[in-house]
């Protein structure tokens, strides 16, 4: 039990401190290298903050409801995972299911951050990089993507002036 207790606090001091710094890469577009999101340092610090923080929970497990009782959990689903970079980034100050965010912000694609909502699933663009929970078996969880996700079926939603 002290050994789990540890795990969990190490862990959330883990994603603490990756937001407050982390790798850049030059220009507006983020890089992805060995799993770690490299924000691009044109992006703005909110932005930049947000990416660094995800990059600590990037390899925890899918778990349907996790990161909706906290911002902290020992895994994420789709809206937990959304909602821990919205709120990392200053937007979000509480956990909101993916039906909550299908009005997050304002209509369209964003300049840095588009969050793609439907009735059962969000996921968001940042930067030219995906957070996104589906996968393969294996790679479920929060995890960034390199790889494009056909929006069709999605309601398109950014942050006002990102």
């Amino acid at each position: 039990m002290k050994l789990l207790a540890l795990a969990i606090c190490l862990s959330l001091c883990a994603a603490r401190f990756a937001a407050l710094a982390g790798p850049t890469v030059p220009g507006k577009l983020a890089v992805l290298r060995d799993g770690i999101a490299y924000a691009p340092a044109d992006a703005p610090d909110c932005v930049q903050k947000a990416i660094w923080a995800v990059n600590g929970i990037q390899r925890k497990p899918y778990r349907w409801g996790g990161g909706h009782g906290s911002f902290n959990d020992v895994g994420y689903d789709c809206s937990g995972t959304v909602s821990f970079f919205l709120h990392h980034a200053g937007l979000l100050d509480s956990p909101s299911p993916s039906r909550g965010l299908l009005g997050f912000g304002k209509a369209g694609p964003g300049r840095w951050i588009t969050v793609y909502a439907r009735k059962g699933h969000v996921y968001l663009t940042v930067c030219g990089l995906r957070l996104d929970t589906t996968g393969y078996r294996a790679e479920e969880g929060p995890r960034w993507r390199a790889e494009y996700r056909d929006p069709r079926g999605f309601t398109a939603r950014h942050p006002d002036g990102l």
